[in-house]
């Protein structure tokens, strides 16, 4: 079954959530990250994903405390992105206690540095491939480049890379549900590599339909925090699965 993670993006410590990766249109949740990230791990998930936007946005992560609010807090794995961008920042990501380590700007400008932590912390690490209009996007969204998601995937998988997340940016946070063709035809193309559904999910018939598409995970943000997805319909899914 596929494998639901549920998201947190953090600004100034607080829980948010963006509309199609602008920092203009911003919602604010109620709820401190470690306490949401708790709810989570109660429900029996087996992974948290994390996203420090002031850290994407500034090129440094700006919310480890947080971070390591959560890691003490639960027993899950915690994927932790934004703002990775050299050995001391991937260094203190894993020292304030994110089990992996999602690198996206890295990735796609310095590619000789990503190839060299793949060797390093092999499996720790996850390419972050963020794509608006076919191409992806760095620096917190700010940024687009000539690359294709594809064009990432063959450049690393000799070096080890294994899970890779795709956010389609013109469906994140806009409850449209996904982009099922893009995520199966990279699963088909690429099928020793997992793919990470991210962008649009709306209710738990698009998870039930990814699922069924033999999709691998996904992540669940602003459903949740606008009820579409329930912490009930997320337990039983992870009980099942």
């Amino acid at each position: 079954m596929i494998q639901i993670i549920p998201a947190i993006d953090i600004i100034d410590g607080r829980c948010v959530r963006l509309t199609k990766g602008d920092y203009s249109l911003k919602t604010v949740y109620d709820g401190a990250p470690e306490d949401v990230a708790l709810s989570y791990a109660d429900c029996g998930v087996r992974r948290i994903h994390i996203v420090d936007l002031d850290g994407a946005k500034l090129s440094r992560p700006q919310n480890l405390r947080s971070l390591e609010k959560i890691a003490s807090r639960v027993n899950c794995e915690i994927e932790w992105g934004g703002g990775i961008k050299d050995d001391r920042a991937l260094r203190d990501a894993f020292n304030a206690g994110g089990t992996k380590a999602i690198v996206g700007s890295v990735a796609a400008l310095k590619p000789e540095l990503f190839e060299l932590w793949l060797k390093r912390y092999g499996k720790a690490m996850i390419l972050g491939a963020d794509i608006r209009e076919g191409k992806v996007s760095v620096s917190g969204w700010q940024e687009d480049t000539p690359l294709r998601v594809e064009d990432m995937v063959e450049r690393f998988a000799p070096f080890g890379l294994e899970e890779v997340i795709v956010t389609d940016i013109s469906r994140d946070g806009m409850l449209q549900g996904p982009s099922d063709s893009l995520y199966t035809a990279l699963q088909e193309r690429y099928p020793a590599n997992s793919f990470t559904v991210s962008g649009g999910i709306s209710s738990m018939a698009d998870i039930e339909r990814l699922n069924a598409l033999g999709l691998r995970k996904v992540i669940v943000g602003k459903a949740i925090y606008e009820k579409k997805i329930s912490l009930k319909d997320i337990e039983k899914w992870s009980q099942s699965a």
